[in-house]
Order: C-alpha cells, then sequence, then structure tokens
C-alpha cells in the first residue's frame, strides 16, 4: 500500500459500523519482537511464525496473553537469549511480563500453541510447537509451568510442527492431542532455490517431502498413546498448517479438518469407534473449484450464513483467494468465495491467521484475516505484490455477501503488517471481543475494540463434569427470536494461535434471551431459558446457569 492510499483510508469517514479498534501495545506493556533467526540464507522456518495465545493461566478470570519466538541458527547467534513471554493480565488495561516465574523463559524455535487442561485439574496446560522438540508444559497451579513433555510420552520427536490443537475425539473425558507436521527439513537438507535465477530465495513446500499429522490418546495418567497409525490419520504426504474441529455430520462426535500447503486438504469424520475416515475430497474441501491443490495457511469454523450449521474459512496464498465452504443439507461443501465477494477481496493478500467473530454483536458471524508475504524481496520480481500487508475484515451484511470494512477502521488497523498469528479474546471484559496479532520478524500488535453502537453480548464459560474440563467440543446455541447461533467450544483453529475458550453470542440491543442450549461432548444436553445479555454466565455440566463468578 502507498503512503496516499494508507493516508487516504486513515483519513476516510467511518461507516455506521459502531465500533473501532485501538492500538494499545505499548499502553498496555507489550515489550516483545520476534525474531526469526534469519541472517540471510533463506531457512524455511524464518518464512513461518511466530504464534500467540490468549489464556488465563492464573485462572483469575482476566486472559493472559502467551507470544512464541524463534531462535538463533547454530553458528549465528544475534540477539542473545530470546524466548517467549507471558504477560499476565493486570485488571487495568495493563499486562505484566511473567515469563521467568512462570518457567518459560527457555529456548526453542517455537511456532505454535495448544491451550487445554489435560489433566483436568482446572488449570489450563500449553503444548508448544516448532522447530525440533515440541514441549508439553503442565501448569503447576501456583503461576507457573513444569515440563512433562519426556514423562508424558511426548519426547524423542523431532519434527517441523506448525498448529496444534486439543479435542476429546474419543469422548472419554480426557483431551487428547493433535499436531500437524509441515515438511521434512533440516539446516542440512536444505534446498537452494531462486526466484530471479540469481540470489537465493525461500523455497516453496514442493520442494521438501511431507510428513504426517500426529494423534496421541490422553491415558488419563498423565500420559500419551501415538494413535497415528491405527486411527487412520497417517499421512506422509501432508504438509500442514493449521487444524481446526467441527462437528461435520452433526454426529456429537468431533472431525478434523486440516490445511495442507499446496497438497490437499483433510477432512476427517470421526467414526466414533476410535478410527477416522478422511473425506476431503468426497466433502468437496480438498481442492480448488478447478482441482488444484492450494497453499492452505489458517483455518475457522463458524455458521456464518445463518443455516445452524457450520461453515469454514481456509486462507490461501496470493492469486489463490481464501476459501468460504458453505455446508448444504447433503453434508458437500460448496465454496462461495466469489458470490460473498471474499475472494475478489482476498485475490491479491496471503492470509494467514482468521477467525469467525461477531465484530459488531448484531448477531452474524464477520471473518478477520491477518495477511503478509513470506519473501521481503518478492516486489523485486511481482511488483504487484508487497511483503507487509493489511488486514481484512469481512463484515457480513446478513444477506449473503462481506464487505472489507478493515480500511475503514483507521490505519491503527489497517496498517500493513507481516501478519502471522491471530487470537481473539475479551481481555478487558467489556463484553466485546479484542484482537492480539503476531508479525514475522516484528512486534505484536494488541487491539482493543471500543463499541459505539449500544449493541450487547452474551458470554458463556463452559466447565465439564463427564466431559473434559473446558468443555472443548461442545456445541453451543442460542436460540431467540426465530433466529440460531453456533459456537463451538475449540482449541486450535486460525494459524499458529489460540483464542480464548469462552463463547461470545451477539445479540444487538435486546435485553433477553430465549434459550441457549449446550450439546456437551459427553451427550448431555442443557437447556438454559430466559437469559439476561450484558452479562458473563458460568455453565457446569449438569447444573443450573450462573453469573461467571470471575467475570
Amino acid at each position: 500500500m502507498t503512503r496516499r492510499q494508507l493516508l487516504f483510508a486513515a483519513a476516510a469517514p467511518n461507516p455506521p459500523l459502531g465500533f473501532s479498534y485501538t492500538d494499545v501495545t505499548g499502553k498496555a506493556g507489550l515489550r516483545f519482537r520476534h525474531h526469526s533467526g534469519a541472517f540471510g540464507e533463506k531457512y524455511l522456518p524464518e518464512t513461518m511464525g511466530p504464534g500467540c495465545a490468549f489464556l488465563d493461566y492464573d485462572q483469575d478470570g482476566w486472559p493472559d496473553i502467551l507470544l512464541l519466538n524463534g531462535n538463533d541458527w547454530p553458528g549465528h547467534a544475534q540477539v542473545g537469549r530470546p524466548t517467549m513471554a507471558l504477560y499476565r493480565n493486570n485488571r487495568n488495561g495493563t499486562f505484566a511480563d511473567v515469563t521467568r516465574a512462570a518457567g518459560l523463559d527457555f529456548e526453542m524455535y517455537a511456532l505454535g500453541v495448544a491451550v487445554g487442561d489435560f489433566d483436568n485439574d482446572g488449570y489450563p496446560d500449553l503444548y508448544i510447537t516448532g522447530l525440533g522438540q515440541n514441549r508439553l508444559l503442565r501448569n503447576n497451579r501456583r503461576g507457573g509451568f513444569v515440563d512433562v513433555t519426556k514423562p508424558s510420552g511426548l519426547g524423542n520427536r523431532q519434527s517441523f510442527s506448525t498448529s496444534a490443537l486439543w479435542f476429546d475425539y474419543n469422548r472419554d473425558g480426557l483431551l487428547d492431542l493433535f499436531v500437524c507436521n509441515y515438511v521434512r527439513w533440516t539446516p542440512a537438507t536444505d534446498v537452494r532455490c531462486s526466484l530471479d535465477g540469481k540470489s537465493k530465495s525461500y523455497c516453496t513446500p514442493e520442494a521438501y517431502r511431507g510428513s504426517t499429522c500426529w494423534l496421541f490418546r490422553n491415558r488419563g495418567d498423565g500420559t500419551f498413546e501415538d494413535v497415528t497409525a491405527t486411527s487412520g490419520i497417517f499421512d506422509s504426504t501432508s504438509k500442514a498448517l493449521g487444524a481446526a474441529i467441527l462437528d461435520d455430520d452433526e454426529d456429537g462426535w468431533p472431525d478434523l479438518l486440516v490445511a495442507n500447503d499446496t497438497t490437499p486438504n483433510r477432512l476427517y469424520r470421526n467414526r466414533s469407534n476410535g478410527t477416522f475416515e478422511e473425506i476431503g475430497l468426497r466433502a468437496g474441501v480438498a481442492f480448488s473449484e478447478d482441482g488444484k491443490a492450494r497453499a492452505g495457511m489458517g483455518v475457522a469454523v463458524g455458521a456464518f450464513d445463518g443455516s445452524g450449521r457450520p461453515g469454514l474459512a481456509i486462507t490461501n496464498f496470493d492469486n489463490e483467494m481464501t476459501a468460504l465452504y458453505r455446508r448444504s443439507a447433503g453434508g458437500r461443501y460448496e465454496d462461495v468465495a466469489a458470490a460473498t465477494g471474499v475472494a475478489a477481496i482476498t485475490r491479491n493478500t496471503l492470509g494467514f491467521g482468521c477467525e469467525f467473530l461477531d465484530a459488531d454483536l448484531d448477531g452474524r458471524l464477520d471473518l478477520l484475516i491477518v495477511n503478509g508475504h513470506i519473501d521481503d524481496t518478492v516486489r523485486n520480481v511481482r511488483r504487484e505484490a508487497s511483503y507487509a500487508q493489511p488486514p481484512h475484515l469481512l463484515w457480513n451484511d446478513g444477506k449473503g455477501k462481506f464487505r472489507d470494512v478493515a480500511p475503514q477502521l483507521g490505519a491503527p488497523f489497517y496498517l500493513p503488517r507481516v501478519g502471522r498469528g491471530l487470537a481473539v479474546a475479551d481481555f478487558d471484559r467489556d463484553g466485546d471481543l479484542d484482537l492480539l496479532l503476531t508479525t514475522n520478524g516484528g512486534v505484536p500488535v494488541l487491539l482493543r475494540q471500543d463499541l459505539r453502537n449500544g449493541h450487547r453480548s452474551i458470554r458463556l464459560r463452559l466447565q465439564g463434569k463427564k466431559s473434559n474440563r473446558d468443555g472443548i467440543g461442545a456445541v453451543v446455541k442460542l436460540l431467540d427470536g426465530g433466529e440460531t447461533q453456533w459456537r463451538m467450544v475449540h482449541s486450535g483453529s486460525s494459524y499458529l494461535s489460540q483464542s480464548e475458550l469462552a463463547v461470545t453470542f451477539g445479540v444487538g440491543r435486546r435485553d433477553r434471551v430465549a434459550r441457549v442450549v449446550i450439546q456437551w461432548p459427553s451427550g448431555r444436553v442443557d437447556d438454559h431459558k430466559n437469559l439476561a445479555t450484558g452479562r458473563q454466565y458460568l455453565c457446569v455440566e449438569e447444573s443450573a446457569i450462573q453469573p461467571d463468578p470471575l467475570s
């Protein structure tokens, strides 16, 4: 974007959106810069990260922030000792760096994070992915984390892992772990590629062999069993970057969507017997409409069309457009990106993190996408392409179309960045949704949302009994006035990142809603009626709903 375009976008009069975003990164105290380790050799992992997470690690009811970091390559030290960073929410709009006190000040080439309470003790644990050995970090419930990678049975695995998520695939009340792996790459096997025939550039994944994703079953004793092969997940051609859970066939068993880079996307349908069937081609999500495997990056699941059935978004490379899939009653997905306006908006950007969210709390899901290219020299070869790119906030008009309102939200939102990770949470607990964006080789961006339209929300924090403690995989429906909104409590999604586990429904200016129905992973259904809006509730499985004591 030129300076003239940026100034025009910043000066453009705001449409009647009823909300704005303010960059509060510095004011909040986030002093962090991502380090990719790049030193000119153009190693593939340098293009990937970083991810981020909102999590309430100390269970005080206020979302905290985790930012992931890369590392120096052997023999090329540059910045001392880069580590990830954990920021505790001070409950006043600021955050405190508690990385060292939490035991997270160790070095690794980290890329992604999944948050989930794998031991059901009420405190969130972390799985950190990256290059080399991934880490499982158990929350010690005293403000810190303990590395339990080796005793859990997840050690001794060298990988190039990207996104990950927790879910209870066998519905035994314990969170299992799904891990995306990208390609088989090491510095020793690095391939020389060039865009201009002279200088070295970053290779596309076609230069490397794929690597299967992993599925680990939680045994319930602190250890995990590798069930990748026996579950039907094994696929040595996979080059996975994004993953999300959904209930594709609405049978109560969680399914998996995997976005692959230059190989077909996968949709793993849960057979309810410990195994999965891959149906991506049959379901219509494996390829583009012209039969090509695209460069899938991030994924999001949401009922964006008011049908009450989950739709899908998958971000892709520039000139490939973001895919937006609407699910038919027959179970097949149709890419409606062109019909909804999403294709034209996203054609010239390279998307990574994405999430469905109700930005203006009008009851309709919008789609947020962060963008950025992989090579800072791309403009030398393709003059129409840029390294730093502005995000898209695709506003849902409720009539089957999306409109990009990002340019009308001003420079703090619309500044071009080398975007990668994206997470969403109400960090200041005012009922609307704030944003955390990460940049490759740059600083994170914390955007506080300020709502001016008088719209309200209902927020729900779930707590399982027979189901896993986090309620991950629970389907929550809000029914009022003949309309149905749909949410699923999910780990993972987006790209390398984790949003808060609480779910948010926009309700416009309504004071009350008729019903909230929760279908728990255990199969239990709880029906809560006549709820006041503008509040956060605690929903304990098999119990009456109550105001959240942590809100």
